[in-house]
């Protein structure tokens, strides 16, 4: 199969919400190529990775009540944003006259659409358009060509127009927002029979029930007007009138001459932007709105595919918790939606919980990443992988890591959409020496590790824990996290910490994790927001003056920044990241107090941890950690371990610099480009285990799990487990403990 040859998904879905308990209801919203029926059933999912090296695709099928065969139909989306809403009726004896500035950020050869006036089906009615920053009027109900106007606007400068029509004709003027210098074109043909049933605008878009011709750009201060001898100073009444100052609306925006008229704001357009009148003297749109009366438009935004449902499923009460998918197939494709099983309300809760990084998936979303062509595409098929990659299908949408047409970065993302990169077999990387996942099918090298010996595990999102809080947490011994938790809200972090505190214990398994700040609005739970603010490792940043969030209106960027770094929440923080490939860990001579001998037991003394793995290689990699007492690691962690070996592609963070090769900060005992494995029990009774690394999981499943990287695991598992919270020593696990003893398995290094 070549890149050229590559058809649609023959089918494929999502779920609403993604997580739910028993009795709660699931909404699977499946799009079936030709409308062909699907069937579909629920499997367990205990490993995503197709790997034929490693253990392999695992999944057991579950029971949830569901039928044999069902209806499906094939469901399009519709990318881009805009401002869509009914307009006061316009007195057709008096000329219009349409005003607004615009800043175009992509010229191209296509039709983009800077407003149409038109009735609510879009066949009837003017659009203006620029194509090839050539200005043009459509008439929507007229097959010709478009009138060309004989203007242009500039990519990235800001013009004022005004487009009046008359049964005389149109008139559009257009004018620098620096020196007003005008601009004229005439039309002789009027277009008063293409107004004559106009009683809608969108900005930004034709709307065709959906958006078209998408305008990718930053609209401010519309309004539309008619001659009226009434208004003796301008000649003209103002009927309707849109500020944008409210950043904060993400769903429509009110008229100013009748507050109960509004546009819906459709696919979440960017707002908390710069108009052309921001002075830099304001950072904050919440601190100076008239400098940040502007929308910006993207024809690739997208927040809601608006699918139909296909399958409802309540969640039966047997099903335990865990990470679930539904499986779906017809008779040319299949796919499998992952979807979460919270525990009951009135559930005995088990002693871990996994606490699914969601909101990193969701960052990650669809990234398309320029690397499927080749070597990737070659062992997806050999491996029987998931076959989709955003490369190829960029009709969802695409994540946080990639850009706009107009080169700005993307600061939305959703989880109402089909999520490519969040499918069991889905790979990243052409790894040459393991498998190449990332994000969710490589946190179920954890799950599968549990699973496989014996631990049962409650799981909750970021997305239940940004709801509920530390109160989701609570009744927890031990909070596992994933490979990369890396994106979060202020009441996530905020939950782990207040956890720490009342004596839970953290086990951070990954890197570079509690890194990046986002928003959300929780009328929105679907969404998440990211503004690369100052600092960071990123393949965009935002501009200047564009750093608080239009959902919540707060600072973002780095958690660093925002006075909470990673160290504060689990010992130890981003530092250093290179190639997708991972090395190994030494012990630190702290290791070897007689306090910690517990965590090496059956581990020898000189063998190197985790040169080995699934993920790169090796166990410590890719984007690495380290403890830094001045940044928050706490007083009763130790290093146990450090990383070495690392190659030269390795670079540390650029928030750790002051100039090239000077670190921020006094040295380090195992600082440099190394990762840091940090231990130990706070006198409250909170602990805290973290490896510092991106690939450590993958080294769980070698060697048939008998291996260094899992004995360490499992030995500092279950020294949380028999530690009662609150502090006190170890003991034995009692009788109604459903993990199995240590020393239950023999291992070789």
């Amino acid at each position: 199969m070549s890149i050229q040859e590559y058809r649609p998904p023959g089918v494929i879905g999502y779920v609403t919400p993604l997580s739910a308990r028993p009795g709660e209801r699931l909404d699977f919203k499946i799009s079936s190529l030709g409308d062909r029926a699907i069937t579909a059933k629920v499997v367990r999912l205990d490993c995503c990775d197709p790997n034929p090296l490693g253990p392999g695709l695992k999944s057991e099928q579950v029971k949830f009540g569901l039928s044999a065969v069902y209806p499906a139909r094939e469901q399009k989306t519709h990318l881009g944003s805009c401002a869509f809403g009914a307009l006061p009726t316009i007195p057709v004896t008096q000329d219009l006259t349409v005003e607004l500035t615009v800043r175009p950020g992509f010229v191209s050869a296509t039709d983009q659409t800077i407003f149409s006036l038109q009735d609510i089906a879009g066949t009837t009615g003017v659009a203006l358009i620029i194509n090839d920053g050539g200005l043009f009027l459509k008439n929507l109900q007229s097959p010709t060509q478009p009138q060309s106007l004989d203007l242009s606007l500039k990519l990235n400068v800001w013009r004022n127009l005004e487009v009046c029509f008359s049964d005389n004709g149109v008139i559009v003027r257009t004018s620098t927002v620096e020196t007003s210098k005008v601009a004229e074109s005439r039309l002789i043909a009027g277009l008063g029979e293409a107004l004559r049933d106009v009683d809608h605008i969108c900005l930004a878009a034709l709307w065709n029930g959906h958006p078209k011709d998408c305008f990718n750009g930053t609209i401010e201060a519309p309004g539309l007007s008619v001659a009226s001898p009434e208004a003796l100073e301008t000649g003209r009444t103002i009927i309707a009138q849109w500020t944008f100052t409210d950043s904060g609306n993400s769903e429509w925006v009110s008229d100013d001459i009748d507050p109960s008229r509004g546009l819906q704001l459709i696919n979440l357009p960017m707002r908390a932007v710069r108009s052309s009148s921001w002075t830099g003297r304001h950072m904050d749109w919440k601190v100076a709105p008239e400098e940040y009366a502007a929308i910006t438009f993207h024809s690739d935004d997208l927040s809601d595919c608006a699918w139909e449902t296909t399958i409802a499923v309540t969640v039966p009460d047997e099903v335990p918790s865990g990470v679930y998918g539904l499986a779906v197939e017809n008779d040319i494709a299949t796919d499998t939606i992952p979807f979460y099983v919270l525990p009951g309300a009135s559930a005995q809760r088990q002693k871990i919980v996994f606490l699914a990084p969601t909101f990193t998936y969701i960052a990650y979303a669809n990234h398309a990443r320029g690397n499927f062509a080749g070597p990737l595409e070659e062992r997806v098929k050999d491996w029987g992988a998931y076959p989709h990659n955003p490369d190829v299908v960029g009709t969802f949408g695409y994540s946080t890591y990639n850009r706009h047409p107009d080169g700005t970065g993307v600061t939305i993302s959703s989880r109402l959409r089909p999520i490519m990169t969040m499918r069991p077999g889905y790979l990243v990387y052409h790894d040459l020496h393991g498998s190449g996942m990332r994000g969710f099918p490589a946190d179920s090298h954890l799950t599968d590790w549990l699973t496989t010996k014996g631990f049962t595990f409650d799981v909750l999102t970021d997305e239940d824990l940004d709801r509920e809080g530390v109160d989701a947490l609570s009744p927890y011994d031990v909070v596992l996290t994933g490979t990369h938790p890396e994106y979060h809200t202020r009441r996530t972090i905020q939950a782990i910490l207040a956890y720490r505190q009342t004596g839970g214990r953290l086990m951070y398994l990954g890197g570079n994790g509690f890194y990046w700040k986002i928003g959300r609005d929780q009328d929105f739970p679907h969404i998440l927001e990211l503004r690369r603010a100052e600092g960071g490792m990123r393949v965009w940043a935002s501009k200047p003056g564009e750093y608080h969030n239009q959902l919540d209106g707060e600072y973002g960027g780095l958690w660093r920044r925002n006075g909470i770094p990673p160290q504060k929440v689990a010992g130890v923080g981003f530092t250093a990241e290179g190639n997708f490939e991972g090395t190994y860990y030494v012990r630190t001579e702290e290791s070897f107090a007689g306090e910690l001998a517990f965590l090496f037991e059956g581990i020898s003394a000189d063998e190197r941890l985790g040169d080995f793995g699934l993920s790169g290689g090796g166990a410590a990699g890719f984007e690495i950690d380290q403890a830094c007492a001045e940044l928050g690691t706490p007083e009763f962690v130790t290093v146990i371990a450090a990383s070495e070996g690392h190659g030269p592609s390795f670079e540390t963070t650029y928030e750790e610099l002051l100039t090239p090769g000077v670190i921020d900060g006094g040295p380090r005992p195992y600082g440099g480009m190394r990762s840091n494995i940090v231990y130990g029990l706070d006198e409250n009774g909170g602990g805290l285990f973290s490896v510092g690394s991106i690939t450590f999981c993958g080294s769980l499943s070698h060697n048939g799990y008998d291996n260094n990287i899992s004995r360490l695991l499992e030995n500092c598992l279950r020294k949380f487990l028999s530690t009662p919270r609150g502090g006190g020593d170890a003991h034995a696990p009692s009788s109604t403990d459903t993990n199995p003893p240590i020393g239950s398995h023999s291992y070789d290094s």
